[in-house]
């Protein structure tokens, strides 16, 4: 089970953005196999202060250990998932980003 949970500010066109394209990633990579937990600073400052919050969108991988982090927008699919050491097959990845059109 992959637990993640994304920092966000406010409700803006990029805190949608990276929602959408987290939620998207997990469906098409860990089948249903994923927690997400979105934090907005602006309502949960003490939060973000505990994780060193300092760009956000930030997400960060809880479990499986060890703990991973990311700022961005999460579109480049291969950069998350390498980030996020989320395991993905050699071939069949985009190389589109998820960026909702």
């Amino acid at each position: 089970m992959y637990i993640l949970k994304l920092y966000v500010t406010g409700k803006t066109v990029r805190t949608e953005r990276a929602i959408y394209n987290l939620y998207d990633l997990c469906d098409k990579y860990l089948a249903g196999n994923y927690q997400i937990t979105i934090v907005d600073v602006l309502e949960n400052p003490e939060l973000a202060e505990e994780e060193k919050i300092l760009a956000t969108p930030t997400v960060i991988r809880e479990l499986p250990l060890p703990r991973r982090r990311l700022v961005g927008d999460l579109s480049d699919v291969r950069g998350v998932l390498k980030a996020l050491d989320i395991p993905f097959p050699s071939e069949g990845i985009e190389d589109e980003s998820l960026e909702q059109k």
